[in-house]
């Protein structure tokens, strides 16, 4: 009986294609034995899960956040960083990788050292 309600319900309600698309998603990362965290834009995390997210030492994410490179507000003594920010900052750092390595590679193919 719930399940019949639970599918009838599906039909009542139009759910957006970004929506059933994001679904998809998460159940391809599932299916492949990836974990999925469905975390809200503006959560604010610890430098120490700041530091986990970016694959480094927290002593840097906090060197980070005082040179200004990050966003972060103090909560007493500790420093809070919004998600966002640190993903935006991955982000960044991540396109500015791609960038080097698309210029190295292209010096590389211009003297020869690289065949395409």
């Amino acid at each position: 009986m719930l399940l019949k309600k639970l599918h009838m319900s599906l039909f009542r309600h139009r759910i957006p294609l970004s929506a059933l698309q994001l679904l998809s998603r998460i159940l391809k990362e599932i299916s492949q034995g990836r974990p999925v965290s469905i975390i809200p834009i503006a959560t604010e995390m610890t430098t120490q899960a700041a530091a986990e997210l970016l694959g480094c030492s927290r002593p840097h994410v906090v060197k980070l956040l005082e040179e200004g490179k990050i966003e972060y507000t103090k909560v007493g003594k500790h420093r809070r960083v919004k998600y966002e920010d640190v993903v935006s900052y991955r982000n960044k750092i991540k396109s500015g990788q791609k960038k080097l390595i698309e210029e190295v590679m292209k010096a590389d193919e211009e003297s020869g050292l690289y065949d395409s």
